[in-house]
Order: C-alpha cells, then structure tokens, then sequence
C-alpha cells in the first residue's frame, strides 16, 4: 500500500490561526487517500510560511522523511502551497524521482510517478510564473501611462521632474561625482527618487540608469537520497 505524507501550508498568520485554509488542504487530502485506498502516515504543515523558497520547517522535514523511506509519496491539495517556483519545482521533480518517491498535486492533477505528470508539473508551474509576470508587466505599464498624463503616483519620482534624468546625465558626463550630484540637487531641494529624505548616491546612480545585477537564484538544499533500493 502506498504510504503518503500530506503536506499543507499557509502564507499569513492570520490565515494559520483561523485554520480555515489548513482544514480545507488537510480534508482534501485524507479524502484522496482514502478513495485511492493509500495510507497517510503524517501531515506536515507549515503555517504563516511563504511559499517563494524551499526553506520552511515542515518541509524540510517532510523530504527528510521521504528521503529515509518514510513514505513513498508527498501529497499537496494545490501545487502552489508546495511552490510557487519554476526552479524550485524542477528541483522537487528530479529530487522525488531519484529519490523514488511520487509527487501528487490534487488540483492539478498531478502525479509524478508518470511521464505525463512530470511534465504537466513543470508546464503549470511556468505558465503561473508567465501570469504574474504578465500582471507585474501590466502594473508598470499602467503606472507609465499615468506618468506620461501628468497625474501624480503615490511619492515623487525623478519621471515627476522635467528634464531632471537628462540633466543628471549631464553632470555625470562632465565628471561630477555621484556624491557631488546628491548635494548640488540636495541644495535645490529637487524632489527625491520615491520620496526619499534626501538624495544619496545610490539615488542618483538609480536616476543615471544604473541597475543591480540580479542575483542568480540558488538551487535549493533538498536532502540528500537514502532510500533503499525497492525489490
């Protein structure tokens, strides 16, 4: 019989002291293994936990069980209280696979131990990343239309001031220092990138067009395999 671990989780403090949303993931979860005929051997919940990263309490400690051949297979009612990243995703797919151990997502459908719910596993997982891309890219767009209308967002920003880019594209170009550029427009009494109190080099730099390199995402720590082999 195969033996799951359920795993639930909920992203606010809120949500885990109301426990609506754990009761509903939990109820989900023991019915599907009772009308598979499986036997959940435990629930792992992680409560007022974000699902951006791996590193949550109960998770870790749910793969650290799997990984000893403590159950055969970790059950989520939606994929996204496992996950919310592609990465992060593909990493759990290839983990459960060479570890020998099954992933079920309940609302998806998923379920790992075959090629085709490997494969809707990271489908789905890429098309949510898509859509809150897709709404992060709409977020700026409004925010540029608006700009570009003359209607105020929120704080100042250096887009609220004519010219204001091009001009400190000017001093750079004629050798001034990113410090000095923050005291001659702290002098003015310019306004502020997002309302800041007052104009610091890194301001100035980000007016100048400077972005930080984003850092690359590091594959997540998942437990290493221990399973014995099955006969």
């Amino acid at each position: 019989m195969t033996s799951v671990l359920g795993y639930v989780r909920v992203s606010t403090h809120e949500q885990a002291l109301s426990g609506l949303g754990l009761a509903a993931q939990r109820t989900a979860i023991r019915d599907a293994c009772s009308s598979r005929g499986w036997a959940l051997s435990g629930l792992c919940v992680d409560d007022g936990q974000s699902g951006r990263t791996l590193d949550r309490p109960a998770l870790k400690d749910a793969l650290q069980r799997l990984s000893e051949g403590g159950a055969d297979c970790l059950m989520v009612s939606k994929l996204d209280r496992l996950t919310r990243s592609v990465g992060d995703l593909a990493a759990l797919v290839a983990w459960t696979e060479s570890n020998r151990v099954t992933l079920v997502a309940l609302d998806l459908g998923v379920d790992t131990s075959t090629p085709g719910g490997r494969l809707m596993a990271n489908v789905f997982a890429s098309v949510a990343e898509w859509e809150r891309e897709m709404a992060a890219g709409r977020t700026r767009d409004a925010l540029a239309a608006l700009r570009a209308q003359g209607r105020p967002i929120s704080r100042p920003a250096v887009a609220d001031v004519d010219g204001l880019t091009e001009r400190i594209a000017g001093m750079r170009a004629g050798g001034m220092t990113y410090a000095a550029i923050a005291e001659n427009l702290n002098h003015e009494g310019i306004p502020t990138m997002r309302g800041a109190a007052t104009w610091g080099v890194s301001a100035v730099r980000g007016a100048a067009g400077y972005q930080r390199p984003v850092p690359r995402r590091q594959a997540p720590e998942l437990p290493a395999g221990r399973r014995r082999t099955r006969a």
